[in-house]
């Protein structure tokens, strides 16, 4: 079985060094780019199972390069940063991003937020097959079958294919993030079953809710709509239950 292949890009050596000791001493094996550029030219021919992406970075930023990653990968991408407020976590998450560390981050929190992101991805992708019988929302009680095949989930103008795990809407396919796929994926599995932020983000990210999740999810639910509701502010399907949590009817 190959390794788990992890692509750290920081404009500094030093902790692009430190990030490959520690995530090596856990097995992975680790690439490093200093910059956006470096990091699109490791993506051409290569897959990683993770990518680590610092955002304060000369020429292309943290932000333009995630822009420009997802045209090409939907590896799971972890931000890193010194800057930690709100609104910088939300555009981490607008461009494309998965979760954010920020600087000065602790081992333990470099080491469970990769090997969280890594786990869910390989179980998306189905990698983990083998130690992996159940998806995370499998495990979720009162889900129900819809389509007409046990692969294919009719929802609205939706095509849900489970087997690929891609999305169609009328033919074409919807570019979703596997993040935004397992968020869809659950909600519609379990439709008409009210979701609070901190049960929807233990499902999807397989790690406890902590303070700050519920802005995690709510910026990954606007993005969802975004790409699949007609009217992105009239949402239809995925439906915000004020005080409660979210739905799909």
């Amino acid at each position: 079985m190959e390794p788990v292949s992890i692509l750290v890009v920081d404009d500094n050596p030093e902790i692009r060094e430190i990030i490959q000791i520690l995530l090596q001493g856990e097995g992975f094996s680790i690439e490093q780019a200093k910059n956006g550029m470096e990091a699109l030219q490791a993506l051409v021919g290569q897959a990683f199972d993770l990518i680590i992406l610092d955002i304060m970075m000369p020429g292309m930023n943290g932000y333009q390069t995630c822009l420009e990653i997802r045209k090409q990968s939907n590896a799971p991408i972890l931000f890193l940063s010194a800057k930690g407020q709100e609104g910088d976590k939300t555009l981490g998450f607008s461009s494309g991003g998965d979760d954010y560390l920020v600087k000065p981050f602790s081992y333990n929190e470099l080491v469970s937020r990769s090997k969280a992101l890594i786990r869910r991805y390989q179980i998306y992708k189905g990698k983990d097959a083998a130690s992996e019988t159940l998806k995370p929302q499998d495990n979720i009680k009162g889900m129900a079958s819809h389509g007409s095949d046990s692969h294919t989930i009719h929802f609205h103008h939706l095509e849900i294919d489970e087997s690929a795990e891609t999305v169609f809407t009328g033919g074409h396919q919807i570019e979703l993030t596997d993040t935004e796929y397992a968020m869809l994926h659950l909600l519609v599995k379990n439709r008409r079953q009210i979701f609070s932020a901190e049960r929807l983000y233990e499902a999807v990210w397989e790690e406890e809710y902590y303070y700050g999740a519920n802005n995690t999810i709510m910026v990954h639910i606007r993005n969802l709509r975004k790409k699949i509701e007609k009217d992105p502010k009239n949402p239809v399907m995925i439906k915000t239950i004020w005080g409660k949590g979210y739905r799909c009817d």
